[in-house]
This record gives C-alpha cells, structure tokens and sequence, in this order.
C-alpha cells in the first residue's frame, strides 16, 4: 500500500470531539489550514496544491458534516484522491457521549442535526451516519479523555514533528531604564555582569560590536550563567510545550539595553538555534540614548 502523504491532512469526525484544536495545532506545526472546504472544491484545491501554493507544503482541510451531501459524497472524492494519486492522511477526531454532551452545554452550541428529539439522539445520529468514513480513516482519536495537551503530544507524534520545533521562540533584549517589556514570558537581568559602559572605546558601540562581545563573553560570570541558563531551557521548554504552549518570549535586561542584554541575547540564540528552535531576536533598546 502506498504511503500517505502526511504533508496534506483531511480532519474530520463527530461534531464537538475536538476538531478545531486539532488544526489549531497543526498550523502551530507548519500546515496551512482551511476550515469546512466545501466538498466541491476540493479537487480544485488539491490542484493548486500539486502546483505549490505560495510556497506552502503541508496542507490540512476540516471537513465534517456540516458540508451539505458530506456523507454522501466524501467517501467518493476522497476514493478519487487516492486513485489519482494523492494519498491523503485522513484523522478522525471521536469521543464519548457523555463527553460530548458536557460539551455542548458548557459552550452552549448547537449540534449540526439537533433536532427536537435532542441532544443525544443527535450526537447517535451522527456516529452511525459516520462510521463508514471513520472506518476509512487512518487514525481515529478518542479525545474524550484527552487534555488539549495531550491532543498536541499525540498529533505531535503521529505527524512526526519534533516537540522543540513547535515552539516559537522570541528573545528580546532592554533596558532596565526603559521599563521591562510587560510580553515576557522570562525575564533575566544580567546587570551582574561586568559592564562594558565603563570601558573606553566601549561605551560608545553596543553587544554587537565584536570588542564588546569578546569583553563580556571573556568573563566568568557570563561562562557560568550560559551554562546553566543552557541547562535550565533545555528542561522548560518541552514542559512547555507539553503543556500546550506554542510561543515563548524570553527577554534579558541590563541597565540600558545596549551592551550587557545584546550580547547575552545574541548568545542565547544561537544556543537555541543549534538544536533546532526557531527563534526571533529583538533588540528593543540598542539604539536609545
């Protein structure tokens, strides 16, 4: 059997099993996600996609049956996806219907075959109108016990992301003078490092001129710091990331946000880099007086 193609994913399942989450975490992985694609459009789609889509190369739909004819008609096109070729991933999100009904009443949503027979006679409808195309699938995902977390780690696994490489990562560089930038996340001060201000021919160019670098980076405090700092977000960000977060803002201080906090920051990025996070760097305050 031919392998799927996880790069283009097709969600779909029982209404209220978590289907919106899902996607929500695969565009924290990279795929560009469309929500309820008309069944119509589809091959369209699939077209544009085999052109390449702006430079776009992992695509998920969620599809469910809030399209008009969706039980009808996927199982046909998504047969026709696979004979020409294509081979998409398909996941089925389901859950319990106790699980279900909790849900409808928390959010106070109306289920797409509500009906005056109710709630749960509804939710029965569909897992039965459903089941030849969750038979189809090639993962079914019961999330009736699953913190949203636990979605994430599980989607994580099956599309094969490494964890660290979910997290989007920021570092910002300040002034202490400035006030902190109230987005952080982690705030470190490195004002117990020895300050390149009161070096002459120092003060006058910031962390990024390489004397300056050379000067903070030489001495034992920095060394030490790096080190455990290294140690310390190694541990925190798969915590993070467990937890469902998906982008972390570490920012570093100093006095004025020109010497001690840029080629701390500097340095850190690249730390984070070498294992494969992706990070942005913003230095908020290198250029004030």
């Amino acid at each position: 059997m031919k392998e799927k193609d996880r790069n283009f994913v097709i969600i779909t399942g029982i209404s209220g099993a978590g289907k919106t989450k899902a996607a929500n975490f695969l565009e924290d992985m990279g795929y560009f996600c469309i929500d309820n694609l008309p069944l119509s459009l589809i091959k369209k789609f699939v077209e544009l996609y085999k052109r390449g889509i702006g430079g776009v190369d992992k695509v998920s739909l969620t599809i469910d049956i809030r399209e008009k004819d969706f039980i009808e008609n996927f199982p046909k096109i998504y047969k026709e996806l696979e004979e020409e070729g294509l081979n998409p991933f398909l996941l089925f999100l389901d859950a319990g219907e106790e699980t279900l009904v909790k849900r409808y009443k928390e959010t106070r949503r109306k289920h797409p075959l509500f009906t005056k027979d109710g709630l749960i006679t509804a939710i029965r409808d569909e897992k039965l109108k459903l089941k030849k195309i969750k038979d189809l699938s090639d993962v079914v995902i019961d999330t009736s016990k699953l913190k949203p977390s636990e979605l994430k780690q599980r989607l994580v696994e099956i599309f094969k992301e490494k964890r660290e490489t979910v997290m989007s990562i920021t570092i910002i560089s300040f002034g202490y003078k400035y006030g902190i930038p109230i987005d952080s996340d982690i705030i470190f001060d490195v004002r117990f490092l020895p300050n390149p201000f009161y070096i002459n021919g120092l003060r006058e160019v910031s962390g990024l001129d390489e004397g300056v670098k050379r000067y903070v980076l030489s001495h034992a405090a920095t060394k030490g710091f790096l080190k455990r700092f290294k140690d310390m977000i190694f541990f925190l960000i798969p915590q993070y990331v467990k937890e469902g977060k998906t982008s972390l803002i570490i920012s570093f201080g100093c006095t004025g946000g020109k010497h001690r906090s840029v080629v701390i920051s500097e340095e850190v990025k690249k730390i984070l880099e070498e294992k494969g996070y992706k990070c942005t760097l913003f230095h908020r305050d290198i250029r004030k007086e």
